[in-house]
């Protein structure tokens, strides 16, 4: 779905890359850590609290970043030897998309996924032009009407991988659907972690 399109389609990640994945715990981030991990990158998960953390870190991150409490730009330098990220997976904007921006590698992409955390960043062109930076959008519905082999391809190897065991979704709940709406507090509360499911008797 989401995360691997954006992997695999739009940034390209390669094994022996970093990965930089923001809102870690989420329904796409986590996802995001699985798949980066599966493709052989070296991934950084943030989240906001220690428990989102650890469940990144038992899904595959290799190293933690507290977004609460740490400088993420001067912890993805420090992590990368001063290097920077090749890709970062952000689901959340705001602060974070600016501390990526300031801590990609030269000729990283930067993938934008969505917009959590409540406001859309204003991208200054020229710290893209410095270091050569991609700035990379994913609108994943997009692709059942115009490229349906993409998504064809991905849901074909994501179905593989599940088949194979080598990945599993995260459910954090399951609600009733008449429950849908305690789901759905969870999510705008950012309490929840993976993926909230609903069922239909």
């Amino acid at each position: 779905g989401t995360s691997h399109v954006a992997l695999w389609h739009r940034a390209r990640l390669c094994a022996g890359e970093t990965l930089v994945v923001h809102g870690a715990a989420g329904g796409v981030g986590l996802t995001a850590v699985a798949l980066g991990r599966l493709l052989g990158a070296t991934v950084i998960a943030t989240a906001s609290s220690a428990q989102k953390l650890e469940v990144a870190r038992q899904h595959g991150a290799d190293h933690l970043i507290d977004s609460a409490q740490q400088d993420v730009r001067g912890r993805i330098l420090e992590l990368t030897g001063g290097r920077g990220a090749d890709v970062v997976y952000d689901p959340v904007g705001g602060d974070l998309f600016t501390a990526s921006l300031r801590s990609i590698a030269f000729e990283g992409r930067i993938l934008v996924i969505g917009f959590a955390g409540g406001s859309v960043p204003q991208i200054p062109a020229n710290h893209l032009l410095v270091k050569n930076v991609d700035v990379i959008g994913l609108n994943w519905p997009a692709y059942a009407e115009l490229k349906p082999r993409v998504m064809n391809e991905s849901l074909q190897r994501l179905m593989n991988w599940y088949a194979e065991g080598a990945i599993m979704p995260h459910v954090a709940a399951t609600y009733p659907l008449a429950e849908a709406a305690a789901a759905l507090q969870q999510l705008l509360q950012r309490r929840s972690t993976g993926k909230l499911v609903l069922t239909v008797d």
